[in-house]
């Protein structure tokens, strides 16, 4: 049997008595593939350079993906079996696209900050209907504060300058997108940031504090939906171990943040179980047959 096929089988076969939290996100199956994934939910129509997609039927509300490169690697969304992708591309799978669409407007290299100021919402904003959600994750870019391209550290008014730029915190940007979102009649849904990989010397899988804590600050504050993905995925991959953990990643002595396939389905699954998890999940109604095998998460 081959070593990805003996990954997954292994991820399928989570069992209650072993591990009741991360039990209730198992893979689903048949194996999804990138194939498998509508290149429209991806990408638009186009050759080359980068289309920002579009929703594929405008009679059904829409899921529109904002954030980094946890959320989509590459500018096409395309990266086959064996490179980089963020959760964004095989999510699609999990919901039903007779009832909703799904459009990844996520990028590479962003932070909250020039994602929100550069031309991705700017582009996005316009687009957003009523009856539309938009789930909302960043934080992997937003270090290095008003010189950099990221935020400021923190959720409060505070603001710094950067040549002519006013640049406000993290908690800051997060709440003009859900303010924003909010005044176009849609629905925000926050995730704190997928963790790097990182593991304790007692092989405890490193996850919360600084930007995962700001994100769930920001969406009491504002009473916004959430969706604990940090602790999510830090739990599960914390019962898988640290040597199928790091078969989830890009393989490279150096990479701690970007998934491969296999690592993006995984973290597409606990993103659909923390929506699950939601007190009363907006999207239940949209959800495809692949989706019914994953469980709510309870913490």
């Amino acid at each position: 049997m081959k070593p990805r096929t003996l990954l997954l089988t292994a991820l399928v076969m989570i069992s209650a008595t072993v591990h009741p939290r991360v039990s209730a996100q198992g893979i689903a199956k048949p194996r999804l593939q990138p194939d498998d994934i509508p290149r429209g939910t991806q990408m638009g129509e186009g050759t080359g350079r980068y289309v920002a997609p579009v929703p594929a039927k405008n009679a059904l509300p829409t899921l529109w993906l904002i954030g980094d490169s946890t959320v989509r690697n590459g500018s096409k969304g395309d990266n086959g079996p064996d490179g980089q992708w963020g959760w964004g591309g095989p999510i699609a799978a999990y919901f039903d696209l007779e009832k909703i669409n799904i459009v990844n407007r996520a990028m590479g290299g962003t932070s909250s900050r020039n994602f929100y100021t550069g031309e991705w919402w700017q582009n996005t904003r316009p687009l957003i209907r009523k009856g539309d959600f938009v789930m909302i994750q960043f934080g992997a870019n937003d270090n290095g504060g008003a010189k950099g391209k990221g935020a400021l550290p923190g959720v409060s008014g505070e603001t710094g300058m950067n040549g002519d730029e006013t640049v406000h915190t993290f908690g800051w940007y997060l709440g003009r997108y859900v303010e924003e979102t909010r005044a176009a009649g849609a629905t925000p849904v926050i995730c704190s940031l997928t963790p790097r990989k990182s593991w304790t010397d007692d092989r405890r899988f490193k996850r919360g504090g600084g930007h995962a804590e700001w994100a769930e600050q920001v969406a009491k504050d504002t009473r916004t939906l959430f969706v604990p993905l940090n602790e999510i995925i830090g739990a599960r991959y914390e019962w898988l171990g640290e040597r199928k953990v790091d078969r989830l990643y890009v393989p490279s002595p150096k990479e701690n943040l970007h998934t491969g396939w296999d690592g993006a389905v995984v973290n597409a699954e606990c993103v659909i179980a923390g929506l699950k998890g939601l007190r009363d999940d907006p999207f239940a109604r949209f959800y495809s047959k692949r989706a019914r095998t994953i469980k709510a998460w309870k913490p």
